[in-house]
């Protein structure tokens, strides 16, 4: 197996896996979700998986952008709240950047997920430190970015932006939400993980199991 390189296969994969993980944390989100948001979190984004990877199971690919893009118009119509456009708009974006490649190395994954990652800031308009997805996304790309300048292979830039997206979910809970349906709360919002900087560390978690990270 290349190990220094995602394939149309890797990727189907690593839907499957996040999936499975999301199912398996669908009430521990849901739960973070009822302190903060609507207490639906777990719940619609394990209906957006698992409508995304039956989606991507009844097709064949050509190219990793194709199975991105095909879990980003999923999500976008299954997924509820904030959450499905956003994550839709994460995958389409990166979708876009993979296009037309059937394997991609470190550097080119990590273009892919930053094209994301500015997707989801045009769209929700959070900025690092206003307690939402962008708190765990943002150093967790920054590490990929960083691992790909050095020339890491694809398993080692992974391994450290999962570090930093756990480090980056963790850093949440002290902090006043200052977008979505938290921000509500105002002060009373610190002192809760936020549920979609969670759902975020728990989806590269899964790319990295996929992998065998």
């Amino acid at each position: 197996m290349d190990n220094e390189h995602l394939d149309v296969t890797k990727a189907v994969a690593i839907i499957e896996n996040i999936k499975e993980i999301i199912d398996a944390n669908k009430e521990f989100l849901t739960r973070l979700d009822s302190a903060i948001g609507d207490a639906d979190h777990g719940i619609n984004m394990s209906r957006g998986f698992t409508k995304a990877l039956e989606k991507v199971r009844s097709n064949q690919y050509n190219d990793i952008g194709a199975v991105f893009k095909d879990v980003a118009m999923t999500l976008m119509s299954t997924v509820g709240g904030a959450a499905g456009p956003l994550y839709g708009t994460f995958f389409m974006r990166a979708s876009m950047k993979l296009s037309g490649h059937q394997e991609a190395d470190l550097a080119l994954l990590a273009q892919a997920f930053r094209e994301g990652l500015q997707g989801v800031v045009a769209l929700g308009k959070a900025q690092l430190g206003d307690k939402t997805m962008v708190d765990a996304l943002t150093p967790a790309i920054e590490a990929l970015e960083a691992a790909a300048k050095q020339g890491l292979p694809l398993k080692e830039g992974l391994k450290r932006a999962l570090a930093m997206a756990e480090k980056g979910m963790n850093d949440t809970i002290p902090l006043v939400a200052r977008k979505g349906r938290a921000s509500y709360l105002g002060e009373r919002s610190a002192g809760h993980q936020d549920p979609g900087a969670t759902s975020s560390y728990l989806i590269l978690k899964a790319f990295c199991e996929a992998l065998g990270v």
